[in-house]
């Protein structure tokens, strides 16, 4: 007996296979410093820890409604109208265990076999799994260096066709620290519209930018899915609790799959998603103005070990840098890298084709371990 065939569509993630062989390094006695992954080094905010105190002493242990339960979806709704200043009716939000299962679920609602979603690449490593697992195909969009790694309107034309569904759009992006915008988003709303497309936008970096200012999809169309959960901005990894805002017409069929498949998000962390986005904005901006401080060390650091970044990036928490002048294999150089200099870096090749001969770097760790880590590589290319 083999294991069923949709399982071959699926490649691994290689940042988490990294950090798997890492562990096992660690486990030998070796330090590694991790600047393969993205995962917030902060504590939650001091209000999660209250809200989720009070909600286990109120015994509130039960299953929410399948949507979520209302108390956050009306906090995700107001923390919208504050922040961007767009009307949500809760009655559009699912609220899910994390944003992998919201994206699970949007693509199963959206995608029949052989509908054609389109992604740029780079991108995020697990949408083309997402895509491809439901019978999907993933139609890529080289995005490059130069144009700080964001779609052009002319591009994506050019991919649409009589299968495409949607446009998806990562902003700030993983993993390339981009922004893109305000005119550009609108330009891909105004495509999806002109072409009676959704637009898909992954959120989950919102109130993770250092300079200028991000937009939301609903700003520009109400065409829309978006994507957005409490693991990056609210350092609430583990709590596993994200969301899917979807057009009207999609929410009572992925209520439906939610229902069968997942039941509904923990309780008690919808309780803390609700009391951290109210009372966490000046939490949020402490971390922000650190990782700022993080980013134009790490920045300045790779470029004086010659590394080409052409446009720097200004949100979430990667710098995404060209070292084809090292090697043309990234996975190779990034595990040579953690061999020889004990330093845990993503290769770019996980990202997509477009992403060979690059190296993303993660600054969600504190500065003293940044430096550590990036004295052992400017060490390491010494000996190239």
């Amino acid at each position: 007996m083999q294991p069923a065939d949709r399982c071959n569509a699926i490649t691994p993630f290689i940042v988490m296979e990294i950090l798997e062989k890492i562990q096992k390094m660690e486990a030998q006695g070796i330090d590694v410093i991790h600047m393969e992954i993205g995962q917030p080094d902060f504590k939650v905010p001091e209000c999660v820890n209250q809200a989720t105190m009070e909600a286990l002493a109120a015994n509130e242990t039960n299953y929410t409604h399948s949507l979520g339960d209302i108390r956050l979806r009306q906090a995700i709704s107001d923390y919208h109208k504050t922040t961007y200043h767009t009307i949500i009716d809760p009655g559009r939000i699912l609220v899910t265990s994390g944003t992998s299962p919201a994206m699970l679920l949007l693509f199963s609602a959206l995608v029949n076999p052989g509908d054609e979603i389109i992604i740029s690449d780079p991108h995020y490593a697990c949408y083309a799994n997402f895509i491809n697992y439901v019978q999907g195909i993933p139609v890529t969009v080289p995005v490059f260096e130069k144009e700080g790694f964001i779609y052009t309107p002319e591009a994506i034309e050019e991919k649409i066709t009589s299968k495409t569904r949607a446009i998806f759009i990562n902003s700030p992006s993983n993993p390339t620290g981009s922004v893109i915008p305000e005119k550009r988003m609108r330009q891909i709303a105004d495509i999806a519209d002109a072409h009676g497309l959704y637009v898909i936008s992954d959120e989950i970096y919102h109130g993770l930018v250092y300079e200028g200012k991000e937009h939301s999809i609903f700003e520009f169309t109400d065409k829309a899915f978006l994507l957005n959960g409490f693991s990056k901005l609210f350092a609430m990894t583990g709590l596993r609790l994200g969301y899917l805002i979807a057009p009207p017409e999609y929410i009572r069929a992925l209520q439906v799959l939610q229902q069968n498949f997942f039941i509904c998000a923990n309780s008690i962390a919808q309780l803390a998603g609700a009391a951290v986005l109210k009372n966490a904005g000046q939490d949020t901006a402490k971390m922000r103005e650190i990782y700022n401080k993080r980013r134009r060390y790490v920045i300045d650091r790779l470029r004086n070990m010659g590394f080409r970044i052409d446009v720097e990036p200004t949100g979430a928490f990667y710098v995404f840098v060209n070292a084809t002048h090292i090697s043309q294999d990234s996975y190779a150089l990034a595990l040579d890298i953690l061999e020889n200099a004990h330093v845990g870096v993503t290769p770019g090749i996980d990202f997509g084709k477009n992403g060979e001969g690059y190296l993303r770097f993660s600054y969600a760790n504190s500065m003293e371990n940044l430096k550590t880590g990036l004295d052992r590589l400017e060490g390491y290319l010494k000996t190239k």
